[in-house]
């Protein structure tokens, strides 16, 4: 028996899988509890277009976030801060500031949950930071931190 998965099924599948199945697991356990139905010609196609649209969008949001990093890499992001001797900074620079010098610079926005910061920033010079902007797509930006 052909049926197409409503939800994910331990050891059998993922939502939306076409799976075959005996008779009887079927009709007597998935069918009933509504975990899957009956998998006809016109499901499966539609359940194929589906998977080729979502294909398509995280094409297009992957080569959105690679031209976004092309267009970041090439940046350099200065700050400026105040500091004290021995070049330590008065406070920190956080991951606010790194949005803020990002977008400032660049005119790219950036979300909070995309600046990795291991610590805060207490020291003039060159920094490394983490941008991820898609879990396929991280990549070092540096930062350049100055008197002010």
């Amino acid at each position: 028996m052909r049926l197409v998965l409503n939800t994910d099924v331990d050891t059998l599948g993922a939502k939306g899988d076409v799976v075959e199945v005996s008779d009887g697991y079927g009709r007597n356990f998935l069918l009933p509890k509504g975990l899957a139905a009956k998998a006809t010609t016109g499901m499966i196609r539609q359940i194929q277009e589906a998977r080729r649209a979502v294909e398509a969008a995280r094409r297009r949001e992957l080569e959105a976030a690679e031209n976004l990093r092309l267009q970041l890499a090439d940046t350099r992001i200065v700050i400026a801060a105040r500091t004290g001797d021995e070049g330590r900074l008065f406070g920190s620079i956080g991951v606010s500031e790194v949005i803020d010098a990002v977008r400032s610079l660049s005119q790219v926005t950036l979300d909070r949950k995309m600046v990795t910061l291991p610590e805060p920033i207490k020291t003039i010079g060159f920094h490394e930071v983490n941008i991820t902007l898609d879990p396929e797509v991280i990549f070092p930006l540096v930062l350049d931190v100055i008197p002010a």
